[in-house]
């Protein structure tokens, strides 16, 4: 958002290089555009995508937990085995 803005700002100064009194028009509109990039990249997008993040790693460690589990109950384990195997994707969320 913010580098759009500022691309859009410079192209419309380049676009009146002829006619100076227009030029602090653009250069004001790519940095304002550019703060506002900023500013929402920190404020919103940035926690979201951490949160995302986060949210993601544990649903596949739940996956991989349950995977292992059906596994092992597949080949037969011992349910204590089993529980001392799953018993560390939970001590280690």
């Amino acid at each position: 958002m913010g580098i759009v803005g500022a691309v859009l700002g410079l192209i419309d100064v380049m676009g009146n290089l002829s006619q100076p009194e227009a030029l602090g028009k653009g250069i004001a509109t790519a940095f304002v555009a550019t703060i506002y990039g900023v500013v929402a990249a920190n404020i919103f997008f940035i926690p979201i995508a951490h949160k995302l993040k986060h949210l993601t790693q544990a649903q596949s460690r739940y996956r991989e937990m349950l995977i292992e589990g059906i596994i092992a109950i597949a080949e037969g384990d011992n349910p204590r085995v089993i529980e001392s195997k799953l018993s560390a994707y939970v001590n280690n969320s």
